[in-house]
């Protein structure tokens, strides 16, 4: 049996069964750099307590720094049989320094470690993802600016619409990952990580002595700028997991994106479509049928997002009754929240090479845009401009359209003489020149393009 932070009132052994089904250490290993940091700091704060002796908590330190180095590179190998990294890592310290290390956890809980392991977490791969984000978001815009002006077919309840710019097309897309970093980028910069509560209501250690051990140690570290902060409400910060539910519903939302992306990836590659090739080394073939190219990492995509979606309404649910403080629920916070990140920041990796892959074809969307229909709105609008009420020109082109269907006529090819018959400015010159992606690109003026410019 490991040991533990805790026993000395219990005269009876843990069941083994309990241990094995409480224990967190399989997933919150994780979470092991953060609490090195949470120790180095709580230490620095004990000596300026007068708790630790300057010598003792250089000692601390040093081997702290040791288990970090070791965790940073790889080489951390945790005891399976722990109850969990905090215990892990306080056992580890103990067989280098000895009892020494009985004195680091003086005056804090794991509740405060935890919570603030999780923010550092949260913190350091909100980086990460902001920078997969941009990445995907300036190869959108390598495809978007190598298709510049040329036409593609826009929908609505997937029935042909209008004619749209593919450029337009794509970056619809990179507006949706745009707002996705900034909502990633505000998470970040509003996420306080705050050390100092105890296991619920503070402790004898002042302010002081945190905020110059937390400023001391901040100021040597690189990855992340933000200053930890001395706890403003130890009740609400050992409670609270409002910036996992926060970070999860983020996360969602980018998934949510990269699902609709791949859904219209899948749709337009098919042969009733296809408008678009897919890159090879993202697709598989069939075990079955040789002719096949499966666009599996698109559907891969798509099917996780139930997984993430769930995560965010695991957590969510776990947390709806909770009574104030920490309960051993939110130990299982930490699953969901790793697991979503994981999986965004592999496909944001992998999509972000699969879009410079994406190729169109031109010579099926050209074919496509012969379909009149797709310039019906431009005709109606033609007519509001000879003074037709918009009701009535939206009648009128109906009409047309409708005996061209039932005559299976070309509406360019009805002669000038039917087609004064709907509407006496209707001629085929005009109708010619409407229906032509060029006129129907041409003649929407509303739209500010502006040069997007990608995050820094």
């Amino acid at each position: 049996m490991a040991k533990k932070l805790w026993g000395g009132r219990f005269k009876k052994s843990i069941d083994k069964d309990f241990e094995e089904f409480s224990k967190s250490i399989q997933y919150d290993y994780k979470l092991a750099k953060y609490d090195i940091y949470h120790s180095k700091i709580h230490a620095l704060a004990l000596k300026n307590s007068g708790i630790l002796t300057a010598a003792e908590s250089k000692k601390i330190i040093t081997v702290l720094d040791g288990i970090l180095g070791n965790i940073e590179s790889g080489d951390f190998k945790f005891n399976s049989t722990s109850e969990d990294i905090h215990t892990e890592i306080q056992n580890f310290l103990e067989k280098k320094v000895g009892k020494l290390a009985l004195k680091l956890h003086t005056l804090r809980s794991r509740n405060d470690q935890v919570v603030f392991d999780a923010k550092w977490f949260c913190k350091f791969e909100a980086v990460q993802i902001i920078c997969l984000l941009n990445e995907l978001e300036k190869n959108l815009q390598t495809i978007s600016r190598k298709h510049k002006d040329k036409a593609f077919i826009g929908y609505t309840h997937t029935q042909r619409a209008q004619v749209v710019r593919f450029d337009d097309y794509i970056n619809a897309y990179y507006f949706m990952f745009k707002r996705d970093f900034q909502r990633v980028s505000k998470f970040f910069d509003g996420l306080n990580v705050y050390i100092g509560a105890g296991a619920l209501a503070g402790s004898s250690l002042t302010k002081d002595a945190y905020d110059q051990a937390a400023s001391y140690l901040l100021d040597k570290m690189k990855e992340l700028s933000k200053i930890v902060k001395p706890v403003e409400n130890s009740l609400d910060n050992v409670s609270d997991r409002d910036f996992i539910v926060e970070f999860l519903s983020i996360l969602s939302i980018i998934q949510m994106h990269l699902s609709r992306f791949s859904e219209d990836m899948i749709l337009y590659s098919t042969q009733e479509f296809n408008y678009i090739d897919l890159p090879e080394e993202f697709c598989t073939g069939s075990s079955l049928m040789p002719h096949k190219k499966n666009p599996d990492f698109l559907e891969l995509v798509r099917g996780y997002t139930g997984q993430v979606n769930g995560n965010l309404i695991a957590v969510l649910t776990t947390m709806k009754g909770l009574p104030l403080t920490y309960n051993r629920d939110m130990q299982l916070d930490k699953e969901p929240l790793f697991s979503s990140v994981e999986i965004l920041k592999n496909e944001l990796k992998i999509m972000a090479k699969f879009v410079k892959g994406i190729k169109i074809k031109e010579e099926i969307i050209a074919k496509a845009l012969e379909d009149e229909c797709l310039y019906a709105t431009e005709l109606a609008e033609f007519l509001v401009h000879e003074n037709v009420a918009f009701k009535e020109a939206h009648d009128i082109v109906g009409k047309l359209i409708r005996y061209s269907q039932d005559k299976k006529v070309k509406i360019r090819e009805i002669s000038d003489k039917q087609l004064r018959g709907f509407h006496k400015a209707l001629n085929q010159k005009e109708i010619k020149k409407i229906m032509t992606p060029q006129y129907a690109i041409k003649s929407k003026k509303s739209i500010n393009r502006k040069v997007l410019k990608i995050n820094a």
